[in-house]
């Protein structure tokens, strides 16, 4: 397996979640995508999370929609880090699943990224940074990146108006 496992409940939640994999690959970190239920596949949530902690991962990103139980299930589960990211649901844009995973029970730790697609980027960002801790070649892309962030916020500081 990959750095880190991008994990999310069904396919259809891909287009918010392929935000972090485009962020870890900018980045340089390996990163690896799944899906795996946690009320459809709960059999398949508990060995992915045996075969992450005896592989190489070292960050798990998970989206979901809906009742978004799968980044707390995942935590409980595994001493790995856990991102969770809500997916925006048709009923509630979202709320519903940032709800379900900020609120998780005190000694299941999963930190908790914004609703959507700037959530999933800032999710492969955060994953990246702990990556950055031990692997020098990501700790100087992730500060290129910030500093190219600094430098496209400074070049339109300057707005003209007419």
């Amino acid at each position: 397996m990959a750095s880190v496992l991008i994990l999310m409940g069904s396919t259809s939640d891909w287009p918010v979640m392929q935000a972090a994999a485009r962020m870890l690959e900018d980045l340089g970190v390996q990163w690896e995508a799944r899906v795996v239920s946690a009320h459809r596949t709960p059999d398949l949530l508990a060995t992915t999370m045996q075969e992450a902690e005896q592989s190489d991962v070292r960050v798990v990103i998970a989206g979901a929609g809906g009742a978004a139980h799968l980044p707390g299930m995942l935590a409980a589960f595994t001493h790995l880090p856990v991102f969770g990211v809500p997916v925006p649901s048709k009923q509630l844009k979202g709320l519903d699943s940032l709800l379900s995973i900020v609120q998780m029970p005190k000694g299941v730790a999963v930190g908790t990224l914004a609703v959507g697609e700037a959530g999933a980027a800032n999710a492969g960002l955060l994953a990246a940074q702990v990556i950055a801790t031990t692997e020098p070649s990501v700790r100087e892309k992730v500060i290129a990146f910030r500093h190219e962030q600094r430098e496209k916020v400074l070049a339109n500081s300057k707005l003209e108006l007419n």
